[in-house]
Formats: structure tokens, C-alpha cells, sequence
């Protein structure tokens, strides 16, 4: 019985071998899917949806010809939305069947270059043909921009090609179940040849003894026969039962992996960082190019480029002073690296601030550097560039590597002060030592240098024909604020600092001789008076509210903007 079981296991085991192999082989499927996108018509963008590149997480290489140029760009989804917004653009997402999909939205017929925006994690330009190998730069949504030049149509000879994941399930399971089926074959026939009995020899004990005793010999061998049927059947349902369960097995773990683990795993808020660590060294080398050619030329026609705002105005009059007065202090350099720390935030709005702190070569102490980009086909530009004060502490970001909250400047409900009223506070206690804000802020080494400053020129007795007044205003739309780890704010201010003098009664004159004043009004005195004006950038922490700590100054810049005759 068991060579009639053993012979067709072996032969059901080899040929289920045979088919696992030939899915394997012969009859494999392609290793990879094309497919191409169809023509949808005329647009200066196309963009490969999430959707489509989200479904491919394994890869996929992405081929674009054109007799044109050939740019391509990767960016976040909200990105690219919003840098396409107001234009024509041809969307190519999944289609049907492995198929891919356009569809083209009516808007502007052109559009700027797309190439060298600060908001491309990467980007290639050729001619002719260009491919690339798309996988995601980090978690979340992203997409790819392809264009000519802006001018130009966007190529439309696109197509994707991803490895195939309609694979063959059944292939290693089918290997495995008949190589047990057939070694289970091969145990039963071994088994039964090795039981195999000849017939007694006439004439022995053996041959009288089962003579004598046929009726029982007859019983015991139907018991015997019954009884080897039954183990053999038993053998057999074991081992289907074996095979089926192995199959069975095989394809769990073949078709489903890791499905338990998906289905429990939470769903994460989104909280990316607006510029990966690519991006921002990118980005702080360009501004710092910017800026160091400028320095090094004096030439502010260089600047607007990567520079607005605060930065902007005090490296100008740095400039302008020191046209007049070459000894002038140039303001501290900016330098792209080494990166100490950073600030990055998660609000995908416009404007979006970063805020870097390096400290190169040339520079003393840590400079925090202030970055915005005003809108989605601006580039980032520095807004202000603030030293640290000696013995402060930048607070540090997530450790996560997440972005941070953006704060407006008026909201105040969960930190010690608003941001803006911060600002104010600072403003008021360096105008009036005195007032109402002398014990706002920690002691620092910012406003202690201001206030003894003024005290010594209103003390001078060689001022005492003068009336001198000091004022330091804030200006609320340069007021910036990002939330730190503990939940407190870091925030960047600037204040307009005005130094007056005047004569106290007709016929006193202020004195300018051999001060920088008289370089820069060409007088050595005025009997009308004078006015001085600074730029005053500062960096403030806010501590969460309910903290015990005061607000620190942790960082400030201060630059003559100017000197003019009343």
C-alpha cells in the first residue's frame, strides 16, 4: 500500500516543483511596467501627481524628451501647487490598468523659469532626453515639476517606468509543498521496501506453526492489513494536511507582509520642516555668496538679490558710511557655515521664515540668520543678521527634526509676553531705564552697553548747552516669532533708534568737530541741531507662560544709518 501512495506523491511533488520554477522562469511576468503619458495638450508645466509617484514605493524612472530643453524638479506637493498656481499646467496622475493619466487646467500660457528655486529639494536641466530616478527625498507628499523653460511648452513625450508587483505568489510556495510531498514520498517507499518478508520454508516451526493455527493466522493478517491501511491513510491525511498547511502559510506571508503592522500603526499629523538640510545649505550658501560679494565691493546694487528688509537697509548704510569714512567698522560677515543650529518652520503659508545659526571664520560669536521667502517663486532672502550676546544660549529645535509653529507677533495666550509686546517692552525700557519695564528682561549686555551710553552723553558736561533725547521705536512689521521646544517663542525685532541733540537756547551751537557727525554733514557745528538715527535688530526668548524666567535679549545688531542737520 504504501509503494501505491509513495509513487504518485513523488510524482504530484516533482511535477508542483516544476510549476513553482516555471513561474520563476519561463513564465515570469516582465520585471518592469512602462507606461507612457498621453497627450493632453499645450501647457508651459506638467506635474507627475502624488497620487501616481505615492504608488510607486519602490521607485520608478521617469524619461522626458524634447527637442527643447528638458528641466525637472522635485518638490513637496504644496510646493509646486503653489509655485504652478495661476498657470496652465498639465497634471499626469494613475490611470486605469497601470495606465497613466493628464489632464490639462486653463491659465497663463507662460511662467518664470522654474530653475534655481529654493523651493526644489532637486533639480535637472538637459537637452534633448533626460531621465531620473524618482524615490521619495523624505516622508510626506511630493511631486515633480517638469517644464522647457517657462516660455516654452512643457515636454509632453513623458513616460514611467516601476518594477512590476504583480509578481508570482505562488511560486515558492508550490517549491516548498512539492519538495515536501515528494521527500514524504520517498520516506514511504523506503519504508515499505524496508518491512518487505519472504514466505516460510517448508517444513520449519514457523511453517507448522502457522499451519496449524490458519483460522487465526487468517484474522491476524486482516488485522494487520487493516491496520497498516489505517497508518498508511493516516500518513497520507498528515501529510496533505503538512502540504496545505505550509501552502497556506507561504501565501499569508507571501501576499499580506506586514499587514497586521499597517493596519495598527497611528496616523501621524503631518509637521515637515518647509526646507530639508539639503535646501538650507543650499540656500545659506547662495545668500552668503551674495552678501560677501557685496561686502567685499561695497556695493549694495548687490544685495536685494538675497538680502530685504532690516539686513538690507543696515548693510546699505554700512556702505554709505563707509564711503565717507573708510574706517568704518564693516558689519559682522555672514557666513553659510558650520551650521550650529537651526529653526525651521512647518507653516507651508507665505512668507515662511528659517532661521540658521552659523559662525565662520571671521566671526566672534554665533550669528543667528533670519530667512524668508515672501512668496513661492521668490527666493529666500535674509532679513536680519543678529550676534549672539556673550553667555546666551539659542534655544534648540525639535528633536524629532519636525518644523516649528510659526507665533504671530499679537499672540501672547500661551507665552509669558506676546511677541510684538515683547518688542514694545524693550523698546520702552531702553528709552526710559527707568519705567515701567526696568526689571522686564533679564540683564544682558545689549541694553546694559544702550543705557549707559545715553546716561554718559546726557552726563557730559561738555553737553551742557544741549538738549539730547533718546528714542527707540519699535517697528511691528519686522516683528518675527517662531515657538521653541519648551514652548516658549524665540523672536526677532527691530527698533528705529533716534538720538537727538539741539541747542538749548539761541545762540548755543552743537559742537561736531572731529566726530563722525562732521564727516558726514561736512559741518563743524550746528546751531540748529542735529539727528542721529540708528537701526537696532534685536533677538529676544520669550519663555512659556507660567515660567519663572524673565524675557532674555539673546542677541543684537546696531548700525548709523544716518546723520542730518535739523
Amino acid at each position: 500500500m504504501r509503494n501505491k501512495i509513495a509513487v504518485p506523491l513523488i510524482v504530484l511533488g516533482i511535477l508542483m516543483m516544476l510549476v513553482g520554477i516555471g513561474q520563476r522562469t519561463i513564465w515570469a511576468p516582465p520585471q518592469t511596467v512602462t507606461a507612457q503619458a498621453p497627450d493632453a495638450g499645450a501647457a508651459p508645466v506638467a506635474v507627475l501627481e502624488p497620487d501616481l509617484l505615492d504608488s510607486r514605493p519602490d521607485g520608478a524612472e521617469i524619461t522626458v524628451r524634447s527637442d527643447d530643453g528638458v528641466f525637472l524638479a522635485v518638490g513637496r506637493s504644496a510646493d509646486v501647487d503653489a509655485w504652478v498656481d495661476g498657470a496652465a499646467v498639465t497634471r499626469i496622475g494613475s490611470g486605469a490598468d497601470e495606465s497613466l493619466s493628464a489632464e490639462t487646467s486653463e491659465g497663463d500660457s507662460t511662467v518664470p523659469s522654474p530653475a534655481g528655486s529654493d523651493l526644489w529639494v532637486s533639480e535637472e536641466s538637459v537637452d534633448g532626453e533626460l531621465s531620473y530616478t524618482w524615490t521619495a527625498p523624505a516622508a510626506g507628499d511630493w511631486s515633480v515639476l517638469i517644464a522647457s523653460d517657462g516660455t516654452a511648452p512643457a515636454p509632453t513625450d513623458i513616460t514611467i517606468s516601476w518594477p512590476n508587483d504583480q509578481g508570482t505568489p505562488l511560486a515558492v510556495p508550490l517549491i516548498i509543498a512539492g519538495a515536501l510531498a515528494a521527500v514524504l514520498g520517498l520516506a514511504l517507499a523506503f519504508l515499505a521496501r524496508g518491512r518487505k518478508t519472504g514466505p516460510p520454508t517448508p517444513g520449519s516451526r514457523r511453517a507448522v506453526r502457522e499451519t496449524d493455527t490458519a483460522a487465526q493466522r487468517i484474522v491476524a493478517r486482516r488485522g494487520q492489513k487493516t491496520s497498516e491501511e489505517s497508518s498508511s491513510s493516516s500518513a497520507l491525511r498528515t501529510a496533505a494536511g503538512f502540504t496545505a498547511a505550509a501552502l497556506a502559510g507561504s501565501l499569508a506571508v507571501g501576499l499580506v507582509p506586514g499587514a497586521a503592522n499597517a493596519a495598527d500603526a497611528p496616523a501621524q499629523e503631518e509637521n515637515y520642516p518647509v526646507v530639508l538640510d539639503g535646501q538650507l545649505s543650499r540656500i545659506l550658501s547662495s545668500v552668503a555668496g551674495t552678501v560677501q560679494e557685496a561686502d567685499a565691493a561695497k556695493d549694495a546694487s548687490l544685495l536685494p538679490e538675497r538680502t530685504a528688509s532690516t539686513a538690507l537697509e543696515l548693510r546699505k548704510a554700512n556702505y554709505t558710511t563707509a564711503a565717507k569714512v573708510p574706517d568704518t567698522k564693516a558689519p559682522p560677515a555672514v557666513a553659510a557655515s558650520p551650521l550650529l543650529t537651526d529653526l525651521i518652520s512647518s507653516d507651508t503659508s507665505f512668507p515662511r521664515t528659517v532661521v540658521a545659526v552659523t559662525q565662520g571664520g571671521d566671526n566672534t560669536v554665533p550669528q543667528a540668520l533670519v530667512l524668508v521667502q515672501a512668496s513661492a517663486r521668490e527666493n529666500y532672502k535674509l532679513v536680519s543678521a543678529i550676534q549672539m550676546l556673550p553667555g546666551t544660549t539659542f534655544p534648540q529645535p525639535p528633536a524629532d527634526g519636525t518644523g516649528v509653529e510659526t507665533v504671530a507677533a499679537d499672540s501672547g495666550e500661551d507665552l509669558a509676553m506676546a511677541p510684538q509686546a515683547a518688542v514694545d517692552a524693550l523698546a520702552d525700557a531702553l528709552t526710559k531705564p527707568d519705567g515701567g519695564n526696568k526689571e522686564t528682561f533679564a540683564p544682558n549686555s545689549f541694553a546694559e552697553a544702550v543705557t549707559t551710553f545715553q546716561a554718559e552723553v546726557t552726563g557730559n558736561p561738555a553737553n551742557e548747552f544741549a538738549t539730547i533725547t533718546f528714542s527707540h521705536t519699535p517697528v511691528p512689521s519686522d516683528t518675527r516669532a517662531l515657538r521653541t521646544a519648551d514652548g516658549g517663542a524665540i523672536v526677532f525685532g527691530y527698533m528705529s533708534h533716534s538720538y537727538s541733540s539741539v541747542p538749548r537756547e539761541a545762540g548755543d551751537s552743537i559742537n561736531l568737530e572731529g566726530t563722525i557727525y562732521e564727516t558726514l554733514t561736512g559741518e563743524k557745528n550746528t546751531e540748529a541741531g542735529i539727528d542721529v538715527a540708528y537701526g537696532e535688530a534685536v533677538m529676544l526668548y520669550v519663555p512659556p507662560a507660567g515660567a519663572d524666567e524673565k524675557v532674555e535679549v539673546i542677541g543684537a545688531a546696531q548700525q548709523l544709518l544716518s546723520a542730518t542737520l535739523k
